[in-house]
């Protein structure tokens, strides 16, 4: 009588588990599914739009004017960002302002012009500074979600890596990873930074246990 009891409770334990077990596949399942659709939305996006807009503008100059570098870097969700092409793009109702490739970490994805709670669930953004590929610092945030979705990868970046920005009027600028580091999620010291006149990119994003910020400082090649 025992044994047929501790049968039962073993079996109901079995059927417990294996629900438990079939649920999360079928969760892991569909959170791949999700995020390949949205990489591949996104890669698609991107391709798109540097055939588009390289047939509008020449996708090897890079503006090379000085950059005013007394702007205050505390006024982050300002973007300056300004482009005198007249192509407009739009990705999931966000404005586009260019759009980032990183072969590195299979990176390809749109750089959005709003810096919001739901833009930056989209893709990454454009939070302050001179502009795509205009002289001076230009700081790109996104989430890390761990997933290989956005900036979560960018823990496996290393100096040397590339960078290849294209913005609205076709210029297509590379550039070259130089530091990465963590700091504080309110350190903004490094976004007004000397460029020397040259266009250069900082990407932010959290650390993986969302305590500090993972920075990375990109410049463009000669």
């Amino acid at each position: 009588m025992f044994e047929s009891k501790y049968s039962k409770v073993l079996t109901v334990i079995l059927v417990i588990v294996i629900i438990a077990i079939i649920g999360l596949l079928g969760f892991l399942a569909f959170d791949y599914y999700q995020n390949y659709v949205s990489s591949k939305d996104a890669t698609d996006f991107v391709d798109n739009f540097n055939g588009e807009v390289s047939s509008n503008g020449d996708t090897n100059s890079t503006d090379t004017n000085a950059v005013d570098n007394e702007t205050n870097p505390l006024d982050q969700i300002q973007s300056t960002n300004t482009s005198s092409s007249s192509v407009q793009k739009t990705y999931k109702g966000f404005g586009v302002l260019g759009t980032m490739e990183i072969p590195a970490t299979n990176f390809k994805y749109p750089v959005l012009d709003t810096v919001s709670p739901k833009s930056i669930e989209t893709a990454v953004a454009f939070q302050w500074g001179a502009g795509l590929n205009q002289p001076g610092n230009s700081v790109i945030i996104g989430h890390n979600y761990r997933n290989g979705k956005f900036f979560s990868n960018n823990k496996k970046l290393q100096n040397g890596d590339k960078i290849y920005i294209t913005d609205l009027d076709g210029n297509r600028v590379t550039y070259t990873i130089y530091d990465k580091f963590e700091t504080s999620e309110t350190d903004t010291s490094f976004y007004q930074r000397d460029t020397q006149g040259k266009p250069e990119v900082t990407l932010s994003t959290c650390t993986d246990d969302s305590k500090a910020r993972l920075i990375i400082l990109a410049r463009a090649d000669d």
